[in-house]
């Protein structure tokens, strides 16, 4: 019997009872009622938690639970990845997409979740490279490659196209061919090299595989500037070399081109800046609050009625509107909240990062791990956003959850369908296969919101109260007429340049890693340079709190927000910059991919920076209103 129907025969029942019994009953049907909706929703959280966990466990990151030992001759796992323009890292497309030599049964490897998100779509590739086997020119297909081939491959060899696999987790890569310019200036006269040997050199370790290269040698190329059908014999050759280099340690040559002296030292002069920066404005804080404030309370202290410099200290004369509560305060809430939980992912991130989780080429580990860990801080969200929702007296708190749930999910959402589209339509890797996306609803489903109703009923039950030490006037002070330089906009550029003056030298290496072929692993500075932004950003803007403050102007709540997360809108502009000075990625979808994943992180940046900020301003204001006697 349904719920409904149940409170309608509780309510009809005609048989004599006494008023208090029939409240006394249905305030017990309303325990129940709230008792029977908390354990639906734990239910759906632990079903969500189960469901998560055995996508974690169904797409696990190896090598086809190889213990990688092998004896002389036997299979090591070698698949072929994709190819792609060296320039632009997301237009990628699958291996056999160009006319290269395939088996007969093309075998697709199992993936995890990050490494789909990657855009990896491993294949079985056709080299045959047995543990410990030599082979020399030998023969790995012939073709005949029609005119609309040859057009296919010259355009990949002009747009440096190059092939990425795996041999036993280490990954291989290599042009398929080269440009002739020879000192011709004239385009036209240019020649378009074919590669049509590979040389594998491997090393071994009694059992082991430790590394492996490839070379392609120009002078076994095929000349294919012409629209003309041209046959190609593809050749291979392997050979084995051993080493004394530990398993262990196989993949620390991957690691050594990010903490390379010369690169070190760059990493470590960032850091400096940064702490620099940190001291002058700690000691300029430092010289507020001992110097300023001290003369403030003062002051304040005694019963005086004339105020010299009212504009250094008029602080005071807006106790009661100082702790009016913002407007759009659902949105306020949402906003917190979201940032809560995106300061906790970072968090946990680097936290993993430092234990070694992220090593080089772990495929899909950081994905995976973004995806998951999101979905679990969700209950942070919800119980952040709905407990300031309620302590600013909001009243409807369940379309505060929604709002809260929608603030970032909803434009990644958005700029993902878009991009996905896009990739669909080039025919690109980086486009999500149904299934996938199917997972990751379910993960939002079944994980994601019941954690945020969860947290967001743990807000509620909470029933904390805002700690104002000041009460609050009927009527809201007119803030004075200010110069231009004290508004919103001018507060916003000077707040985000320092925290991004303190980060953009880290900036770099970042971009170069994420959207170019280096490899960045010295999380442990990473770590620091990020503790450094949440500092330099939580003193600038409790600086600019306070300058706003003594202008007398109360509205400081969305400011703190917004100077804050400004600095999510300098990174933006670094973008800009870093695509048009720094890289050479082209073309609509490398294009789109860039600027839409990278607003989604300036957006996510800004949300976090803003939530720094207004927490340590919050802390600050408490603190002075404390320490002086309102009326």
């Amino acid at each position: 019997m349904g719920l409904g129907k149940r409170f309608d025969l509780l309510v009809e029942d005609h048989r004599p009872r006494k008023e208090g019994e029939e409240l006394c009953q249905l305030l017990i049907w309303g325990s129940r009622r709230r008792t029977f909706i908390f354990k639906m929703v734990v239910n759906m959280g632990l079903v969500g938690c189960i469901f998560l966990l055995f996508v974690i466990s169904g797409f696990k990151v190896g090598a086809d639970g190889s213990d990688h030992k092998y004896k002389q001759g036997d299979r090591v796992p070698l698949y072929a990845n994709k190819v792609g323009p060296f320039h632009n890292p997301s237009e990628t497309y699958r291996y056999y997409d160009l006319p290269f030599c395939s088996p007969e049964h093309v075998t697709e490897k199992r993936e995890d979740l990050g490494e789909v998100l990657n855009g990896d779509r491993l294949v079985d590739a056709p080299y045959q490279l047995q543990f410990r086997l030599e082979r020399e020119s030998e023969v790995l297909c012939k073709k005949k490659l029609s005119k609309d081939k040859v057009a296919q491959l010259r355009d990949a060899v002009n747009k440096d196209y190059y092939f990425q696999m795996y041999y036993d987790d280490l990954p291989i890569w290599g042009f398929i061919g080269k440009v002739d310019k020879d000192n011709k200036a004239d385009p036209s006269e240019y020649r378009y090299l074919l590669f049509k040997h590979i040389h594998f050199e491997i090393s071994y370790n009694k059992d082991r595989v430790i590394e492996i290269n490839v070379k392609t040698d120009p002078n076994f190329s095929v000349d294919i500037t012409e629209d003309k059908e041209v046959e190609v014999e593809f050749l291979y050759s392997v050979k084995w070399k051993e080493t004394d280099t530990p398993f262990e340690k196989r993949m620390d040559k991957y690691s050594k081109s990010s903490s390379m002296p010369q690169h070190l030292e760059i990493h470590w002069f960032s850091i400096i800046n940064s702490c620099v920066t940190v001291l002058l404005l700690t000691g300029f804080l430092a010289t507020i609050l001992m110097r300023v404030l001290k003369n403030d309370f003062i002051k304040y202290s005694h019963d005086d009625d004339a105020a010299d410099d009212q504009e250094e200290t008029g602080w005071k004369y807006i106790h009661g509107d100082v702790f009016r509560f913002p407007k759009h305060k659902s949105l306020f809430a949402a906003v917190l909240g979201s940032g809560t939980q995106l300061l906790a992912l970072a968090m946990f991130i680097f936290l993993l990062a430092l234990v070694g989780v992220f090593y080089p080429y772990n495929r899909g580990a950081l994905f995976t791990a973004l995806v998951v860990i999101y979905a679990l801080t969700s209950g942070i969200a919800g119980y952040t956003a709905t407990s300031t929702y309620l302590q600013l007296e909001g009243t409807n708190w369940v379309r505060n959850l929604l709002l809260t749930g929608c603030l970032f999910c909803g434009p990644l959402f958005l700029t993902f369908c878009f991009l996905n589209t896009v990739a669909i339509v080039y025919s690109a890797t980086a486009a999500l296969p149904f299934g996938t996306i199917l997972v990751i609803l379910l993960i939002w489903t079944l994980v994601t919101s019941p954690l945020l109703v969860l947290g967001g009923i743990a807000g509620k039950n909470s029933k904390t109260e805002f700690q104002a030490p000041c009460r609050t006037t009927k009527y809201p002070r007119e803030i004075p007429p200010l110069p231009w330089y004290r508004s919103t906009i001018p507060q916003m550029a000077m707040a985000g340049f320092l925290p991004f003056s303190a980060i953009y030298i880290e900036l770099y290496y970042i971009f170069a890693s994420v959207w170019g072929h280096k490899i960045y692993t010295i999380y442990s500075i990473l770590f620091i340079v990020f503790i450094i932004l949440i500092i330099v950003t939580a003193f600038i803007t409790v600086a600019l709190t306070y300058f706003q403050l003594a202008v007398e102007d109360h509205e400081w709540w969305w400011r703190s927000v917004l100077c804050g997360g400004s600095t999510g809108v300098f990174i933006l502009g670094y973008c800009l910059y870093y695509y048009y000075a720094r890289s050479d990625m082209s073309g609509f979808m490398q294009t789109s991919f860039f600027f839409g994943y990278m607003a989604c992180i300036c957006y996510g940046f800004f949300l976090m920076l803003g939530t720094v900020g207004f927490r340590a301003s919050l802390l600050f204001v408490r603190h002075i209103y404390r320490s002086i006697k309102c009326e």
